[in-house]
């Protein structure tokens, strides 16, 4: 399977709202945007929500034939790894290989030795063309290297052939993460990332790094713009090397994780990938959730104390929900609205803090992540959210397409 030039994560705790992501997707058709949908739930959040694999596949497979969507979809099994993988071989084609949790992790000294022989060849001043000053590279940093590095693309491989073993070899894409860490990997670190990539053999379409700045669920890029534009950009420009040099797959592309509403940065990254003429692929996860719980509020009634009623218990439960999301969350506890003053708001007034338009005087980044991680309460809501959301589906769904539509797609491509 080939996984073309532009590919968008549409996530979906629910699994609700799959056509309406899908109209989003068709909408940037319609301006000549050839966008592939992907369709990605990770095993954390399946474990929270008691779904399945299959209803991923199901909701995607649903939205596709009853829009008539006759072009490639995926179903990504998201931060899997070898412990969790087996259940979603059947229902995906779309594997990202997390192995963060093992950069560092020990490998033999024969399979240093081994990777370092493969390696030596750049030593002295490695130059990628379009990066000015060379990288200067001798044992201690190609050793430093592989302690940090080989050992993850080890466990990387070592899941691609447990998928490849149940699925086939040619059946599914393959993105390798390590994003979740804490430092960003230099752009000659990823050369050699790459490198060990092409040593184990694993024909990856996509790669996941960890940019500079921080990448919060739900809310816009912090960081400096201007020093995420050189990374990024580097960062390119190395993967083109590595198609020349090694001969892996060209049509290798940047994963941005965290990448629903990054707002600052879609810019930047619109325009380096059309001077580059390169793909990306931009993960938007939690943003569908949200927007489900915006058109609940604007639906007033019931469907608006439901929502008043998700963030009370978010409220009252901020570090049993932020904790497994505190290297990506950033919330001021005193500053959240109490639950007794958000009971008091009508549907406006709630929509207009939990929307993210920073322009808006009501706009809330700290109301927006915590219900962003909240989706435990609605989960555990059960029917009742999940027939709330029915009920409204038509506010809800326009809510949904217009978010990932008009905030993400036309703002990355410049529409």
């Amino acid at each position: 399977m080939i996984l073309d030039q532009y590919s968008f994560g549409i996530g979906d705790r629910f699994a609700q709202q799959g056509e309406a992501q899908l109209h989003a997707i068709l909408k940037a058709r319609e301006l000549g945007i050839e966008l592939v949908p992907v369709w990605n739930k990770s095993n954390r959040e399946h474990q929270i929500i008691h779904s399945t694999p299959a209803d991923t596949r199901a909701e995607a497979d649903s939205a596709v034939m009853n829009l008539k969507w006759g072009h490639a979809y995926f179903v990504d099994a998201d931060h899997i790894n070898l412990g969790t993988v087996d259940p979603y071989v059947p229902h995906s084609d779309f594997f990202t290989l997390d192995v963060a949790d093992y950069i560092g992790s020990q490998v033999s000294e024969n399979e240093v030795l081994e990777f370092l022989e493969v390696a030596a060849k750049f030593k002295g001043e490695l130059n990628i063309e379009g990066i000015e000053k060379p990288f200067l590279i001798d044992q201690s940093f190609l050793r430093g290297v592989a302690g940090q590095f080989l050992g993850a693309i080890r466990e990387a491989s070592a899941i691609y052939r447990r998928i490849a073993e149940l699925k086939g070899h040619h059946d599914f894409v393959a993105e390798v993460s390590m994003d979740e860490v804490e430092r960003p990997q230099t752009p000659a670190e990823l050369f050699f990332i790459l490198l060990m990539i092409h040593h184990y053999d694993i024909p990856a379409q996509t790669i996941a790094p960890k940019f500079t700045g921080r990448f919060n669920k739900g809310v816009d890029y912090v960081g400096n713009v201007e020093q995420f534009r050189q990374e990024f950009e580097e960062d390119l420009l190395v993967i083109d090397q590595a198609i020349r040099t090694f001969g892996i797959r060209d049509n290798l592309k940047l994963s941005v994780h965290s990448g629903s509403d990054k707002f600052s940065i879609y810019p930047v990254m619109g325009a380096l990938i059309k001077k580059h003429d390169k793909g990306i692929h931009v993960k938007t996860a939690g943003t569908t959730w949200l927007e489900e719980v915006i058109g609940l509020a604007m639906s007033g009634g019931k469907a608006l104390k439901m929502a008043q009623e998700i963030y009370a218990r978010a409220y009252a439960r901020q570090e049993e929900l932020c904790g497994p999301y505190s290297s990506v969350i950033d919330i001021d506890p005193s500053s959240l609205p109490s639950p007794k003053e958000v009971r008091g708001w009508n549907g406006d007034q709630f929509a207009h803090a939990l929307r993210h338009d920073p322009s808006h005087p009501d706009y809330h980044p700290g109301f927006r992540q915590l219900i962003h991680v909240g989706y435990k309460v609605a989960a555990e809501l059960g029917s009742a959210f999940l027939d709330m959301v029915k009920e409204h589906s038509e506010v809800v769904a326009h809510q949904v397409t217009t978010n990932i539509f008009e905030r993400h797609i036309k703002r990355l491509f410049n529409l």
